[in-house]
């Protein structure tokens, strides 16, 4: 199977998946408590020029299907329409733009984190399998993967943030080396618990690749440890590892949510939170619908990737077509 038939498939179930996607979100509206254009008023009073502007901006005279469709064509174009609790009558791509980018940031830096720390380590409790790093690395993967995220930032404010105040313990910063600085203990918070499910990977993929007969034969023609492990192991252990990191790229999205409000960090789970305390449809419709967005995308961009790295991919989708 070619590169394009590949991304092709994928990407037509990523497309319907976001269809599906689209009509959930937009039923939020209606299932939302009272009448829509309750819901649309907020805290607003309901005078006729506003009423007849909303049911006009909403199509709400229209059948519900024709309503989603007018909704989809104007959401495609990033038009959510406006927020109306939150920042009331502020534009909601305005809003959430650079809220996203924020959330993608720390994403980004908690990755590169988990990626430094948890493949090392895992590859050399597989190495050393059964010895004292193995059983250490094994109980720190294990005591990572079972602390509480929030928890575990409140203790990391504290110590490095206020104790040692070696780190900013609010905000975001501005700049680039201001916004590391500001990110860091936010990212080593979710580093931490999320390396533990790379440790895991990395060493369960090491044994197993270490336990392959063209191991023992590289070993046999004389190579030396550091060519068998850069030219065998690391190579062979690539594809499971760089897959489930690359799905870890997702889970910032809504653990932030908790890392936000400790961090006081305006990013898009705390927009998220306030839209849904105000009750701000649109916000959350947006939200809903550009993170489900950004996880097909991930989603498209980890198989893609696990089909040019490994062989064995390409045979097997090669079978079922």
């Amino acid at each position: 199977m070619s590169v394009a038939t590949f991304v092709l498939r994928r990407l037509s179930g990523g497309l319907l998946v976001l269809l599906i996607l689209s009509f959930l979100v937009f039923a939020l509206l209606a299932a939302s408590p009272g009448s829509p254009i309750q819901t649309l008023l907020g805290t607003r009073p309901a005078t006729p020029e506003l009423v007849h502007e909303l049911r006009g901006r909403y199509h709400l005279d229209d059948p519900f299907a024709l309503q989603y469709l007018h909704w989809f064509s104007d959401a495609v174009r990033l038009d959510f329409g406006r927020s109306i609790s939150v920042q009331p009558g502020t534009p909601v791509a305005d809003m959430i733009y650079g809220r996203l980018a924020l959330s993608a940031e720390l994403a980004v830096y908690c990755l590169l984190l988990v990626l430094l720390l948890g493949v090392p380590l895992g590859v050399i409790a597989g190495i050393r399998h059964g010895r004292t790093a193995d059983r250490i690395i094994s109980l720190l993967a294990t005591s990572g993967f079972g602390a509480p995220v929030y928890a575990l930032s409140i203790v990391l404010l504290y110590v490095f943030g206020v104790a040692l105040d070696w780190f900013p313990v609010y905000g975001a910063g501005d700049g680039f080396a201001d916004r590391v600085t500001h990110l860091t203990l936010p990212a080593v918070a979710l580093a931490t618990v999320l390396s533990a499910v790379v440790v895991r990977q990395a060493r369960a993929a090491t044994l197993t690749v270490l336990r392959q007969d063209y191991i023992t034969f590289a070993r046999l023609r004389g190579l030396g440890p550091r060519r068998v492990l850069i030219g065998y192991v690391l190579r062979n252990c690539a594809p499971p590892v760089l897959t489930s990191a690359g799905m870890l790229l997702i889970a910032p999205l809504s653990a932030g949510i908790f890392i936000e409000q400790v961090f006081s960090l305006p990013g898009a789970g705390s927009l998220l939170l306030s839209a849904v305390t105000s009750e701000d449809v649109p916000v959350v419709q947006a939200l809903a619908l550009l993170i489900g967005a950004l996880v097909v995308l991930v989603n498209l961009l980890v198989d893609l990737l696990g089909f040019l790295l490994d062989p064995r991919v390409r045979l097997h989708t090669a079978g079922e077509g």
